[in-house]
């Protein structure tokens, strides 16, 4: 219901990733090319970064399309930065709480985002809501699925779960209480990029020691973009790719680390698995 895109690299302008590719996240927002659920990606959007020597990130959210705000193109032309995570959102309910509910969400260092949605929500995972401390449900930034997921993946870093696992067991968590949910989620500190691929696509494009990207969809041609197969856990740094699946423990599945990238090795080509429904 969204595309998102988190880039780890040198220094540059917004507006040089998100917006100048022939493909780039603002056009995706109007013509996405791999969009799975939806067309128009117009119910707001965010952008998060992160400046040299201070480790929380600003923000910059709309409950506009991009394409109709001027303030955001002049913050992209100017605005420099090594590390972001932005999306262009598709809602689930259309206008629900304007702009709080646009990712990428925030708490301390961290930036999140997920592509996807909850079917049957709130319903479908009333189940969980015990799971979650009554502050962090009061502090929840929207009323939206997205909201939920974020906050579920929250209390599991701030219990010290490293970024990748808590975003594979909150999949998890999510996927047994609600079996058709898409939970494509993004998380990065700024250092690190952690991702899963459920239910909808998601491509890596890695330049060992100089640059990585994540991404809902290729914003050009460059033929070192690989698929990232439905049902796995990315972690990335600007040095390394790994993948490996996201399943239950004691689950039979492929072994872990099922993609390694290095300093100096090209990027690994993994078949994707059977496609999501």
């Amino acid at each position: 219901m969204c595309r998102h895109l988190a880039c780890l690299g040198t220094e540059e302008p917004l507006g040089r990733l998100l917006v100048e590719p022939e493909h780039s996240l603002y056009r995706q927002s109007w013509a996405p090319r791999r969009q799975r659920y939806g067309t128009v990606n117009a119910d707001g959007f965010g952008v998060g970064w992160y400046a040299q020597e201070d480790p929380q990130p600003a923000r910059y959210r709309r409950a506009g399309p991009i394409w109709a705000d001027q303030s955001f193109a002049d913050l992209a032309r100017v605005v420099r930065t090594g590390a972001v995570l932005a999306a262009v959102r598709d809602a689930t309910l259309a206008g629900a709480d304007a702009e709080a509910a646009a990712a990428p969400f925030a708490a301390g260092r961290w930036l999140f985002s997920h592509n996807g949605a909850i079917p049957g929500w709130p319903r479908s995972v009333a189940s969980l809501v015990p799971l979650l401390p009554p502050a962090d449900l009061l502090s929840m930034e929207a009323r939206t699925d997205s909201a939920f997921v974020w906050a579920l993946a929250l209390h599991r870093l701030r219990s010290g779960t490293p970024p990748g696992p808590a975003l594979a067991e909150t999949v998890l968590q999510i996927a047994e209480a609600a079996p058709t949910a898409r939970l494509n989620l993004l998380l990065t500190d700024g250092e690190t990029i952690a991702a899963t691929a459920w239910g909808d696509s998601l491509y890596h494009l890695s330049e060992p020691g100089h640059r990585v990207v994540v991404a809902s969809e290729p914003y050009d041609d460059d033929p070192r973009w690989r698929e990232v197969p439905d049902r796995t856990l990315l972690v990335a740094s600007r040095r390394a790719v790994t993948l490996a699946p996201v399943e239950k423990p004691g689950e039979d599945g492929p072994a872990q680390d099922e993609s390694v990238e290095k300093p100096g090795e090209a990027p690994a080509s993994v078949s994707p698995k059977e496609p999501c429904t």
